[in-house]
């Protein structure tokens, strides 16, 4: 049996505020595009049991926003500093603690980790070739081993990156 591991770019925010990077608020158009991919996801019966979150005001924003829309209020949002701005290495730590029963982990956070993560995860021979892998509100899905205490590069399957400009 295999567990899946979804991840979340955060949507697009407001770089045009003047606030410190950590309390970047979603645009509205950033928000617009979460509730397009919350109803994709309801189309096609696809729903996480683990939410876990960069406790930055963008990509909290983010998850609380498909929590709300995939009516998931009974999961609770993990917040995770090691999501914001660190190393491939920490994050995967945060994935060694999520329960082992959550089949469908969905971790919301920050470029270029997430990238970094996805390519060492499922190896850039896997990933399409474009200049941006995860543009904001893009979710990606994959295979991972039971066992996430030790995730070893190209230890996933790539199951799909879903681009919230191509839903239908």
């Amino acid at each position: 049996m295999s567990r899946e591991l979804w991840l979340l770019r955060h949507g697009k925010s407001d770089r045009d505020l003047a606030v410190d990077d950590f309390d970047r608020p979603l645009k509205k158009r950033g928000k617009q595009d979460l509730k397009r991919l919350s109803a994709w996801l309801l189309e096609q019966k696809l729903a996480p049991d683990y939410l876990v979150s960069s406790p930055a005001n963008r990509a909290l924003s983010t998850i609380k926003i498909i929590q709300q829309e995939l009516e998931l209020t009974e999961l609770n949002i993990v917040q995770d500093k090691r999501i914001y701005q660190e190393s491939i290495e920490r994050i995967k730590g945060v994935l060694a603690e999520c329960p082992k029963d959550a089949k469908a982990v969905l971790l919301g956070g920050h470029n270029p980790e997430l990238e970094h993560l996805l390519i060492n995860l499922v190896g850039v021979g896997e990933l399409p070739d474009r200049e941006k892998i995860l543009p904001t509100s893009t979710l990606v899905r994959m295979n991972l081993p039971d066992d996430w205490s030790h995730l070893e590069a190209e230890c996933a399957t790539l199951l799909s990156i879903s681009y919230v400009k191509q839903l239908v």
